[in-house]
């Protein structure tokens, strides 16, 4: 049954502590966590996830969100998560927790808060805690008084905390597991076939292996595969359960069954979104550049006008790290756009660039301003102009001539004046030259040419903003060593960045606000005044409960005399 959290206590352990040590606790990152973060948080989104009958009622929502966010914060494991909320006046400052030894959830509660939130977003699509995120970016910009209509993007790598796995040995490591889930009756049918596998376990199969025998050891895990999957795959039992589901998937995407006859598939054959862990389904592979990774990819957006303070992250979102930042971008520039309407100008490296994303940002009126060009760069600058008469019709312009398109069956061709060519000091290094004038391009080619002329069209002091946004970048990274996080799954990864989002924004408020003594000390009046009155009252209470003790002590004597003296008189 669902209740919410929003009523405060009356007293807290604050109360018997210090003046000096209440007012470093006022002071505390902690203390501002808890205004800025706990005390801000829609408990009422999380209503759907508790029953609607009379029942016991849940763990305080805004406790359990904020410890995930205070985690992420911190850097910190879950044991260390619970340690602190135990031990540390702080972390129970932060959590808004009145009592020294009040312990509100256990580490089963919490995991059990995150499956919750898994499953209804399995349900419905909607993730609460990108939810709180948005929330808590829109109060803050709002309040911040922060202008949106600049903004800058990025991406990051994250591999998942699984292991590397050879082809080899992640067929081996399936099969293994998936003998673990069957009954007995299954595990005997199929004994002989993985009697060599469960002896040793993947890891010393595979040592044991020379290379030359690896293309026939694949050969002999195409005919295991086949058999087993022959043995169980009409129990439907099964089927449902995630040993099986990598099986399966395993089974489709290494090996090709034609007329009963099973082959591998070439390793050209291959590709970055397959199974690359039973311990993660969702995970794919990428390399880039000299990096290599097995997980997701973070992209994040942030505030970037230079007016601003600070800059705030405005939008999160994670996906397979197989989807290019084009791809990215295209789902995400309505999603942006709905939460900061006043958007008209983003920042991006050429990785963002697209033809579909600039029709799209076309619609939403935004100009893109990016910083390095996807493809191969031109020496002498052109410049590919559309007709406003006619959509088919360009004029393209070189430093020393123009020249009007004709339209072939598939591009546009420009016929420049050779003989001005000739005379031109750039003509060593442009290809238009070495191509006798001639110079072809599709519309694409124009909007690739338009949006790289967009930063020259803006003022000299935002043209080199965008860098900014890898620092914040590097602010996921942080949390997550050598680029490897802590948790597995496109969920849990999608909960770690949402967190991380707050607790960046978060960090940046309280640096921002801890600068700026006038805000300070005017928060600091306010709660040394409410800390003035709580003292009062619980003395006032205090005060009460002894005169009543004394009271009751008193009437407790008169009434043992009495019945003394009653008892006398009967003797």
């Amino acid at each position: 049954m669902f209740k919410s959290n929003s009523q405060p206590e009356l007293f807290s352990f604050a109360l018997d502590l210090s003046k000096k040590q209440r007012d470093l606790l006022e002071k505390s990152k902690e203390k501002w966590f808890y205004n800025l973060i706990f005390s801000m948080i829609d408990e009422g989104s999380f209503k759907p996830l508790y029953s609607e009958k009379a029942s016991r009622p849940n763990v305080a929502v805004n406790i359990l969100v904020s410890a995930l966010i205070l985690k992420e914060l911190k850097g910190i494991s879950y044991d260390e998560l619970m340690e602190s909320m135990m031990f540390d006046m702080r972390f129970k400052t932060a959590l808004g927790l009145v009592s020294i030894d009040e312990e509100p959830f256990s580490r089963a509660t919490l995991f059990n808060f995150q499956n919750r939130i898994l499953g209804y977003e399995q349900q419905t699509g909607i993730n609460l805690i990108e939810q709180v995120f948005d929330n808590l970016t829109s109060q803050q910009i709002k309040q911040l008084k922060l202008k949106a209509d600049i903004q800058r993007t990025d991406s990051t790598l994250v591999s998942s905390n699984i292991r590397k796995y050879s082809r080899i040995q992640l067929l081996i490591e399936v099969l293994i597991r998936l003998e673990r889930m069957l009954d007995e009756t299954d595990k005997c049918r199929i004994a002989e076939q993985l009697q060599a596998y469960l002896k040793t376990g993947s890891d010393k199969y595979i040592y044991g292996l020379k290379p030359n025998e690896l293309p026939r050891e694949l050969e002999k895990l195409g005919k295991v595969y086949h058999a087993v999957h022959t043995a169980i795959n009409e129990k439907e039992s099964y089927h449902a359960k995630k040993e099986f589901i990598s099986f399966e998937r395993a089974y489709k995407e290494h090996f090709i069954v034609v007329n009963d006859q099973v082959n591998a598939k070439p390793s050209e054959e291959l590709n970055s979104g397959m199974l690359q862990s039973p311990d993660d389904q969702d995970a794919t592979y990428r390399k880039k550049k000299e990096q290599q990774s097995k997980g997701y990819t973070i992209n994040g957006t942030e505030t970037a006008n230079p007016d601003n303070p600070i800059q705030l992250l405005t939008d999160i979102a994670v996906n397979p790290n197989n989807v290019d930042d084009s791809v990215i971008l295209n789902e995400r520039i309505d999603i942006i756009k709905e939460k900061t309407p006043e958007l008209n100008e983003l920042h991006t490296d050429g990785g963002y660039g697209s033809e579909g994303n600039d029709k799209k940002l076309a619609e939403s009126e935004i100009t893109q301003v990016t910083t390095a060009v996807r493809g191969r760069e031109s020496e002498i600058e052109k410049k590919i102009e559309q007709s406003s008469q006619s959509p088919d019709a360009y004029t393209v312009k070189c430093p020393h001539q123009r020249a009007e398109s004709a339209p072939t069956k598939k591009r546009h061709k420009i016929r420049f004046d050779l003989n001005i060519c000739k005379q031109c000091p750039l003509k060593e290094k442009c290809q238009i030259f070495k191509n006798k004038g001639r110079y072809y391009f599709t519309h694409q080619d124009y909007l690739l040419s338009k949006r790289n002329r967009n930063i020259k069209e803006i003022p000299k002091e935002r043209r080199k903003i965008r860098p900014n946004v890898e620092a914040t970048m590097k602010e996921f990274k942080s949390r997550a060593p050598g680029g490897k996080l802590k948790v597995r799954g496109l969920f849990k990864t999608s909960l770690f960045a949402f967190s991380a989002g707050i607790a960046i924004n978060f960090g940046r408020i309280y640096r921002y606000v801890a600068d700026n003594e006038l805000f300070e000390a005017v928060f600091s009046a306010m709660n040394f005044f409410f800390t003035k009155i709580m003292i009062s009252l619980a003395n006032f209470f205090s005060a009460t409960r002894n005169l009543s003790i004394k009271l009751a002590s008193q009437k407790i004597f008169l009434n043992t005399r009495l019945s003394s003296i009653l008892n006398f008189g009967s003797y």
